[in-house]
C-alpha cells in the first residue's frame, strides 16, 4: 500500500512539473487552440495620414500570417481613454498589443505592468528604459532624421534652380517648418531637414511654427499660409493632415512648393509636392508578431539598432522609406542626388548634425551645444534626442 501511495506521489510530482515546465515555455497570453490575437490602439483613424501610414501594416500581417493571427483595431482614442481601451484589449486576450502615439506612453507602461503576460509595443516613447524596465513593454521607432535630411536636399536642389532662374535670389532662400509641439522629436527633424537644403544652399534659412497639436487640418494649414506669407519658399511639416501640402497647392501662382511626411503628397498637391518621406513600420511590427508567434524576445527578432527593450532603424534596415518624387516640380537631378545621399547614410558615411552651428535649448537658453563636434542622433534610444535649436538659421515664429 505504502509502495502505490509512493508512486501516485511521484507519479502526480512529475506530471506537476511537466505541465509547469511546459507553461513557462510557452508565450504568456497565447490562446494556443486559436490564432494570436494582435491589438492596435490608434489615437487617429485611417484620414490621418500618420496613422493610415501606421495601419499599412496590418495588411503586411494579414499577407505574411494569415490565418495564423486575427487583429483587433481600436481607432480615435481619446487620451483619458487609453487605458480603457488597452484594458479591453487585454480582456479579448491580445497576447501583443501596439500603441501608435508618444501621448499614450505612460498610461501604456502602466498597463504593461499590470499584465506581464502581455507584449506591449508603442511607437514613439522614449520611456521603456527608465525604471521601472519591464521585459514586456517595448519602444521602438525609424530614425526619420535620415528622411528628413533627404528630403532636405531636395528643397536645397529646388532653393538651387530657383535662384539660378532668378525667380528668387539667395537671401529668399527660406524654407517655412509647421511642426506639432516644440519636442526633440520635432525638433530633431526640422534640423535635419534644414541641414540637408544647407548641404546644396549653404546660406538657405527656416521659419518655424508650431501648431500644438497633432492633427488639426485648418491649423496645420493656417500656419503654413502665415509662413508663405512670411516669405517661405518651401514649406515641409510634421503633422498629422495634409493642411500644409493643401496651403502650398493653393499657392502654387506664388511659386511656392511642399514637403510631406507619412504619405506622398502628390495626390493632394500635384503641382508643388517636391517629396515625401516616412517611417516604414513594418519591419517592427512584423518581427515583433513573429518573435511571440515563436515564442521569441521581440529584440532577438526585429532586426535594427537595439537598446535593451527599445529598437530604432534607418534607411539601411527599411524603417525609413524616400517616397515617390514629383517629375513635375522636382529640380534636375533631384534622384540622382538623393539616390547617391541615400547610399551614403547607408554606409554611415554622413554625420547629420555636424557643422559650424550653436545650438540653443529652446526650454533653458543658457544650454547651448556645438556642432562642431557633431552630434549622434538615436545613439542610445530610438526616440529623437536632439532638442537644440540652430541661432542664426532657424527662427521661431509665434
Amino acid at each position: 500500500m505504502n509502495r502505490n501511495i509512493l508512486i501516485t506521489l511521484i507519479t502526480s510530482f512529475c506530471f506537476l512539473l511537466i505541465f509547469t515546465l511546459t507553461r513557462n515555455f510557452v508565450t504568456p497570453g497565447i490562446d494556443q487552440a486559436g490564432p494570436l490575437k494582435i491589438g492596435f490602439a490608434y489615437d487617429g483613424d485611417e484620414s490621418i495620414p500618420y496613422t493610415n501610414n501606421f495601419m499599412r501594416v496590418q495588411n503586411t500581417l494579414r499577407e505574411q500570417f494569415g490565418d495564423k493571427i486575427e487583429i483587433i483595431v481600436r481607432s480615435n482614442i481619446p487620451v483619458d481613454q487609453v487605458d480603457e481601451v488597452l484594458e479591453e484589449l487585454v480582456n479579448l486576450k491580445c497576447s501583443i498589443i501596439f500603441t501608435s502615439s508618444y501621448s499614450q506612453a505612460i498610461i501604456t507602461k502602466e498597463i504593461a505592468q499590470k499584465y506581464p503576460e502581455v507584449q506591449f509595443c508603442q511607437a514613439c516613447g522614449d520611456n521603456a528604459l527608465e525604471e521601472p524596465v519591464l521585459k514586456n513593454y517595448h519602444t521602438f521607432m525609424g530614425e526619420i532624421y535620415q528622411g528628413r535630411y533627404i528630403s532636405g536636399i531636395a528643397a536645397g536642389l529646388k532653393l538651387k534652380e530657383l535662384i539660378e532662374k532668378k525667380i528668387i535670389t539667395e537671401d529668399e532662400a527660406v524654407l517655412g517648418y509647421v511642426g506639432a509641439y516644440p519636442y526633440s522629436e520635432i525638433i530633431s527633424g526640422y534640423t535635419a531637414f534644414l541641414l540637408g537644403a544647407r548641404s546644396i544652399v549653404p546660406g538657405a534659412t527656416m521659419k518655424v511654427m508650431y501648431t500644438y497639436t497633432w492633427g488639426s487640418f485648418s491649423e496645420e494649414k493656417k500656419c503654413a499660409e502665415h509662413l508663405i506669407d512670411e516669405g517661405c519658399v518651401i514649406i515641409s511639416q510634421h503633422s498629422d493632415t495634409t493642411g500644409t501640402a493643401v496651403a502650398c497647392e493653393k499657392n502654387f501662382n506664388r511659386n511656392v512648393f511642399h514637403i510631406g511626411c507619412n504619405q506622398s503628397m502628390l495626390s493632394i498637391a500635384p503641382m508643388t509636392s517636391l517629396i515625401s518621406t516616412r517611417i516604414n513600420w513594418s519591419p517592427y511590427v512584423t518581427g515583433a508578431v513573429k518573435a511571440v508567434l515563436e515564442k521569441k524576445k521581440i529584440e532577438s527578432v526585429v532586426k535594427g539598432h537595439v537598446h535593451g527593450t527599445d529598437i530604432s532603424g534607418g534607411l539601411d534596415s527599411g524603417w525609413v522609406q524616400i517616397l515617390e518624387i514629383n517629375p513635375i516640380s522636382a529640380a534636375e537631378g533631384t534622384v540622382e542626388a538623393i539616390n547617391e545621399a541615400v547610399q551614403s547614410l547607408k554606409k554611415g558615411n554622413v554625420n547629420v548634425f555636424k557643422g559650424d552651428y550653436i545650438g540653443v535649448n529652446p526650454f533653458d537658453e543658457e544650454d547651448t551645444y556645438s556642432l562642431k563636434k557633431g552630434f549622434k542622433e538615436n545613439a542610445d534610444l530610438s526616440y529623437p534626442a536632439f532638442c537644440y535649436v540652430l541661432k542664426d538659421v532657424i527662427t521661431i515664429e509665434e
